[in-house]
């Protein structure tokens, strides 16, 4: 059982969906603020950041390995690149507060234990491992340690990455586990979803499983909910406008609301996977067959293949009850145009 503060992240509920601020404040904490605040009043669950310092994810190195060749980052060192992305740590406690003021969920994904430790102190609900991180089993295990949901990314992942990410979690105690398929690719195309991977790792794992999705429409979303994904995660941002690192492959306000508002329709549109009909079929069964009188008849008369017939509307008896009645007695009058029903019908 997940839940994030108090909500239940399962089937039953609508997909929970994650709005991922990532570097889209682009160096405003003003920005920060107003980010959080539209994804409040799109209807997202929860708003998402990232706590890294350029220090404590990579060096500051000029050799040509250090260097982003192609994409979207292209000639970017991941020094400069991530001292440009990071959210201060100086902002987190104002953020934390100013969304926790507002009514949304805030959490984060630290990139290192120092950050889980900073985080803690700002009382998390929850925490978040990125793709790129699923590798770094110290930094899970020392997470899940703290007994929170823990959302994993599996992106550039295999099943062995995976299943080891999920053991030492359980190891540590934890098994609030929630597996995010993705696909790390900064837009990803949505013919490379492969959203079919939402089945295998519920199947594998047990455990829920959502989407991180990159792609630059609802498409991948609308699958993964149809296939049960019971989490959206989107990188989003407050006007596409605003040149950051992550603002070609983020949703802006009017693309989040439709995200959440064709995830809601989708999950309802699964219904309960019963026989059961709906409310706004029933008015229909006038389309259909089944048997009427077309004979005025008296009480105790023999019914003959005359005196029914197989016509729409559909209330009264299935036509695959046709031979049944035949050669019968009627227990009353009946005129012509009534349906046929059991109750008319003389059991001899």
């Amino acid at each position: 059982m997940i839940k994030i503060n108090k909500r239940s992240i399962n089937s039953s509920n609508y997909p929970y969906v994650i709005a991922e601020l990532s570097a889209n404040h682009n160096g405003s904490l003003e920005i920060a603020k107003k980010t959080i605040m539209q994804a409040k009043e799109c209807g997202a669950n929860a708003i998402k950041l990232q706590t890294y310092t350029a220090d404590s994810m990579t060096i500051d190195c000029d050799k040509e390995e250090f260097k982003i060749k192609g994409g979207l980052w292209d000639g970017y060192k991941l020094y400069d690149l991530y001292k440009e992305a990071c959210t201060p740590y100086e902002w987190h406690s104002e953020l934390f507060k100013f969304a926790k003021d507002i009514g949304i969920t805030i959490f984060s994904t630290p990139f290192d234990e120092s950050a889980v430790d900073f985080l803690e102190t700002l009382n998390a609900p929850a925490y978040k491992i990125a793709s790129f991180e699923l590798t770094d089993l110290d930094l899970i295990e020392y997470t899940a340690s703290k007994g929170k949901p823990i959302l994993i990314s599996t992106g550039l992942s295999n099943i062995y990455e995976i299943e080891d990410a999920v053991n030492i979690c359980k190891k540590a105690g934890n098994d609030k586990i929630l597996l995010f398929h993705c696909i790390s690719s900064y837009p990803a195309p949505t013919s490379e979803s492969n959203i079919k991977m939402i089945s295998l790792l519920r199947k594998k794992f047990n455990v829920e499983v959502g989407l991180s999705d990159h792609t630059l429409n609802n498409i991948a979303t609308i699958s993964a909910i149809s296939l049960g994904a019971t989490a959206i995660e989107k990188h989003f941002i407050l006007d596409k406008n605003i040149k950051s690192p992550d603002s070609e492959f983020s949703v802006n306000p009017d693309e989040l609301k439709s995200l959440i508002y064709d995830s809601r329709k989708c999950w309802e549109s699964l219904g309960n996977g019963n026989f059961s009909r709906s409310s706004s079929e029933l008015k229909n069964k006038i389309f259909r067959r089944s048997l009427y009188f077309v004979k005025d008849l008296e009480k105790d008369e023999t019914i003959k293949l005359n005196h029914v017939r197989k016509i729409r509307p559909g209330f009264g008896l299935a036509p695959k009850f046709l031979n049944q009645i035949i050669d019968k007695k009627v227990l009353r009058n009946v005129k012509r145009g009534e349906k046929v029903s059991w109750d008319v019908i003389k059991n001899e």
